[in-house]
This record gives structure tokens, sequence and C-alpha cells, in this order.
């Protein structure tokens, strides 16, 4: 599958990579657990805290990717029990925004459930906001306080799982980040009681349980999808794993064990 946006032309089943992002990642404990549980689909455990993850990021030039162009955008997902990855999270995506329609046609294909709206990731005098925005209104808002890169570096994959033409599936992203210290989160914010992301609002008191902000954090993403095999089991999923790719245009690659 290809798309095209003001004369650029992406494969979307094709690896992407973005280099040195401001990428704010962090996860809390939920007000509402068994709202957050209840998101996940059939055949999904939540991990036992009900974690849900948050990542904004921005990319303020085309020239940091391989084809995605410029871009902002937030991922909201509810981190699931047995499907970390090394170095990272498994989790289910609920929320994917971003204002680059390249970025929101490869999440549509991934069968994440993708919006448009705008991230904004901001540092001044070692305030660190960073801010999302859905039909021009802000739902999201982080500030942290934080301090300089130092020799640190984080990397792993995280694992996000989705629904593409009715198959549970899941993609892996690959992540090397230069986090800052220190690094303090003064407050998660969720702005609009009457929308449905307000059910991923954290506990009060504020519990965070993981988390960093990197001015330079880079990150790739496979080009590929694989049937979770909580599903579908070995034989079924190379059954589904071939109608899937069929109909996503190949996006969907084959499971190897």
């Amino acid at each position: 599958m290809v798309v095209g946006d003001g004369g650029a032309v992406v494969d979307l089943a094709a690896p992407q990579l973005v280099l040195n992002s401001r990428a704010l990642y962090i996860g809390w404990l939920p007000a509402d657990p068994a709202s957050v549980a209840a998101m996940l689909p059939a055949g999904l455990r939540p991990h036992p805290d009900r974690t849900v993850v948050l990542h904004q990021r921005v990319v303020d030039d085309e020239t940091q990717t391989s084809g995605l162009g410029a871009h902002d955008l937030t991922h909201l997902a509810v981190a699931l029990d047995g499907a970390a990855t090394p170095g990272g999270a498994g989790a289910w995506w609920t929320h994917h925004v971003t204002s680059n329609e390249r970025m929101l046609a490869q999440s549509r294909a991934c069968g994440a459930p993708a919006y448009p709206g705008r991230t904004s990731v901001e540092v001044r005098g070692g305030v660190l906001v960073a801010e999302t925005e859905l039909d021009g209104v802000p739902v999201v808002r982080v500030r942290c306080h934080v301090g300089e890169t130092g020799h640190a570096v984080r990397s792993g994959h995280h694992r996000y799982l989705s629904r593409c033409h009715g198959d549970l599936v899941s993609c892996v992203y690959a992540y090397v980040a230069e986090p800052v210290t220190p690094f303090e989160i003064e407050s998660v914010e969720f702005l609009e009681p009457d929308h449905p992301v307000y059910a991923l609002r954290p506990a009060n008191p504020l519990t965070i349980v993981c988390g960093y902000y990197a001015p330079r954090a880079s990150f790739a993403s496979p080009g590929g999808l694989t049937v979770h095999p909580q599903e579908t089991g070995r034989q079924g999923a190379r059954v589904a794993l071939a109608t899937a790719s069929r109909r996503a245009g190949r996006l969907v690659e084959p499971v190897r064990r």
C-alpha cells in the first residue's frame, strides 16, 4: 500500500526510521482501572496494575525521517500482561493522534485507532509542557521539570497491538533515546471529562510507573505486522495471516518461528 502527500509517495509496508525526535514517554496508574481494562478485546489481559502508557513526540524536519516527513504524534495505550519486549512494554493501542496525513494512513493501515490532531512538546526554562489536541481542543497536558542529557542511553523495543481486518496483530518498534536528568513529572491532566480519552486519566495522587524525556529519540518501525498468537494459534495464524496480507496490500508479513 502506498500513499501520496504533497507529491511524496510512501510505501506503508516498508520499514521506516525516525531520528532525533523530541519525545516524552510515561506510564501511570489509572483513576478507573475497570474502564481501562474494558478497552481491551477478548483474548488480551491488562497488566495487573492496569498501567496506561503515553508517548508524545515531535519531528521538526522531514530530513529526520525515511519518508514520513516532519510530524507530531501522540500514542495512548493500555499495557498488557505477557506481551512485554526486551527493554520495552507491550500495549494495546487506544488512540493515535497526528496532524500528518502519511502518519494517519500508516497507522490506520496497521489497524490503529488514528485521529487527526496536534501534539506539541516544548521546553522553556527547564519546564517541559507536552499537549495533545483533538478537534482543536486540548485533551491531554503534561508538565515536567527536566534537565540536560548526559551519557545515559535507553534502548529496547515496544510492542503495540491492534485490530487489522478482523485479526489481532502486533508490530514491534525499536528505539534508542538519550534521556535527560533530572526528570520529574509535575502533572498529567486530562482536560475534557466528556471525551472518551478521559477514561485513561491518572489516579489521584498521581502514580508514575515509568518514563523519560529525550530531546533526541530515534525509532524504527518494521513495516509489517504479525498475527498475535494468542488469538489464532500457530497454524491458524498462518491461514489468517495470508488473508490479512492480501487485504492490507502485503502490509502483514509471515510469522517466522
